[in-house]
């Protein structure tokens, strides 16, 4: 029988960073048999860590995987889900990690039939029903606390860690990587992240379009973001912002292309309203690049001094602090500098053992 049972039925985008980096700090810290519950597809993917695999070959964010992982759950003494959309009749210790509450904070998403549907509810009974929570900030543990109605004590603050497929790699290099892969001709500033309302997309668009309007940057927007519903849209939106040929939008990329994404560009925008810690802003200064973002939300948390900071409802103040960034050397190379260290802080070492102390407990308990 395992000890513990990680739900990893989800491994791409930033919930897949979170949940490869615990089956990764399980294998190297871990003193207690594991199994990993996954979709068929991602089976082989996962057989290199030795673990003992279940398969639930059911939809995420559906009826059916209420029952499903639940049943394959049932002889662990421990279920970890990291995310909302937990087996809420699960008999036994449930954890569950809650990495934002954009579905309550962010207006548009909150009034989505979707999200009052099924994602406001599912992260009340989550909440209700976990045994104990883990979240990605601070932040977010204040907006647990507040609307969800749960105790402090009941809340872990782990910060996520970059996976090992985040590193420099050689600016030219990684230039001519983005050329090959997405056609992108010199200098650019690169979006990583959905193209939600709360990721203030549009908000990005309107500013670059003010400094292109300057004509004191050559450089070209590359949008990595893999959201089918939102890019025409914004794609439509670069067209009337005549951004047409500046703008490059990428519907997902591969790890191996994300680090060339980072690696190459002159700096990593990321203008959101919501957020529950905002990876791109570390993976980014892990790869050398500075950072520009939001002054809202986690993003000060995470970018500490190492981020040139803007107002995400103001375009002119995206806008400025683009040109700051890219105007000046002195200030391009301090940001660097300090973003490399301020990366260096978020570890995977501290990111498994605080998983970790807070299984151990449970398990004990058990």
């Amino acid at each position: 029988m395992n000890a513990l049972m990680l739900d990893a039925r989800w491994l791409n985008t930033g919930l897949g960073t979170y949940t490869l980096n615990l089956i990764r700090g399980l294998r190297q810290y871990g003193d207690f048999p594991v199994g990993l519950l996954t979709l068929p597809k991602y089976q082989d993917r996962l057989t290199q860590y030795g673990y003992e695999i279940t398969l639930a070959d059911v939809p995420i964010y559906s009826i059916r995987e209420q029952f499903r992982v639940a049943w394959a759950a049932q002889g662990a003494e421990l279920l970890h889900v990291p995310h909302y959309n937990a087996p809420i009749m699960r008999r036994g210790n449930l954890l569950v990690t809650i990495h934002d509450l954009t579905h309550i904070l962010d207006a548009t998403q909150r009034k989505s039939p979707k999200s009052w549907v099924y994602a406001q509810p599912m992260l009340r009974l989550a909440a209700l029903r976990a045994e104990h929570i883990f979240t990605v900030s601070e932040y977010s543990k204040r907006q647990i606390t507040e609307h969800l109605g749960v105790d402090a004590g009941k809340v872990t603050v782990v910060y996520n860690a970059t996976g090992p497929h985040i590193f420099p790699e050689p600016r030219e290099a990684a230039r001519a990587k983005m050329q090959q892969e997405f056609s992108v001709d010199g200098p650019y500033v690169v979006f990583v992240g959905n193209l939600k309302p709360s990721k203030n997309v549009a908000g990005l668009l309107k500013a670059f379009a003010i400094v292109k309007g300057r004509g004191r940057i050559p450089h070209r927007l590359l949008v990595i973001g893999d959201d089918t519903a939102g890019r025409p849209a914004m794609m439509k939106l670069a067209q009337e912002l005549r951004l047409k040929d500046a703008a490059i939008f990428v519907p997902r990329a591969g790890e191996e292309q994300l680090r060339f994404a980072y690696s190459g560009a002159d700096l990593t925008v990321l203008p959101s309203f919501e957020e529950g810690f905002g990876l791109p802003v570390l993976e980014s200064m892990a790869c050398g690049t500075p950072v520009a973002c939001s002054r809202s939300a986690s993003l000060p948390e995470v970018g500490g001094p190492a981020a040139e900071y803007f107002d995400p409802y103001d375009a002119e103040s995206i806008a400025a602090a683009i040109e700051t960034v890219l105007l000046s050397s002195d200030r391009w190379h301090e940001l660097q500098a300090l973003g490399l260290q301020q990366a260096s802080c978020f570890t995977c070492e501290d990111f498994a053992r605080r998983h970790f102390a807070i299984y151990r407990r449970f398990l004990r308990e058990a």
